[in-house]
């Protein structure tokens, strides 16, 4: 009697090892729908693109795994995965010093507007200096100033985003709504709802975080926006 309560404690802790291990899937269709519940028949709550990874959190039904997306949780099918390894261990992290790193980025923008400004100065004192026919030496300057300006856009203003943006296919998300003090309102396709969170800029990239993930947006131009994962697609501005 006592052998078979140690049996079956045994096989219950060795499933419990099976059913709580999380590991990492490559999905192989083209989109694969991501729904409520190991019914096929169950809502759609989301979908992941080709080639993209996710974290399976049960594997115990051969044919529906449960996986983590944007969203939450849901159940996909287990036919259109392709098992890559198991999750990394999450290791602690050692402490960033965000005050060091902010001042170095500070310091090189500094130092490449002050490169900058010393080039237009010197190309200015040459055309002044040396070209003797005032309209060349009117058109040299326009052109050094007209290269300073886009520098300027380029490279040194910051990229800011405002209004609504639409998305032109079939992606999770329908709009983005870039709104002030840096929030975004996001209309998602599959929950139907509403999510508002915050967002910052870095170069050309917008971030902001849904639940645990990161999403990335591309700022292509002032009226166009590139999404890659669950954002994946082309946004216009409305």
């Amino acid at each position: 009697m006592m052998n078979r309560f140690f049996i079956l404690l045994f096989s219950l802790i060795l499933f419990s090892f099976s059913a709580d291990a999380q590991d990492l899937y490559k999905v192989t269709a083209d989109k694969l729908n991501v729904r409520e519940t190991k019914d096929p028949t169950s809502k759609k709550i989301g979908f992941v693109p080709q080639n993209e990874n996710v974290m399976v959190l049960d594997s115990s039904n051969a044919k529906y795994f449960k996986v983590k997306v944007t969203n939450g949780e849901g159940w996909v099918s287990s036919e259109y995965l392709t098992r890559v390894s198991p999750a990394p261990v999450k290791q602690a992290q050692s402490p960033k010093i965000v005050v060091a790193q902010e001042t170095n980025e500070n310091n090189s923008k500094i130092i490449f507007i002050a490169f900058v400004i010393i080039i237009m100065i010197a190309l200015l004192f040459f055309i002044i200096k040396f070209i003797n026919n005032k309209i060349l030496m009117v058109l040299s300057a326009c052109i050094v100033l007209a290269v300073g300006y886009l520098s300027y856009l380029t490279f040194i203003k910051e990229k800011s985003v405002s209004g609504k943006y639409l998305s032109t296919g079939d992606a999770e998300y329908q709009s983005l709504e870039f709104k002030s003090k840096n929030s975004v309102v996001i209309q998602d396709n599959y929950t139907d709802s509403l999510i508002s969170t915050h967002y910052n800029i870095e170069g050309d990239m917008i971030k902001f975080k849904l639940q645990e993930n990161t999403v990335l947006l591309l700022i292509r131009d002032n009226n166009t926006l590139i999404g890659e994962g669950f954002t994946r697609g082309t946004f216009k501005k409305n």
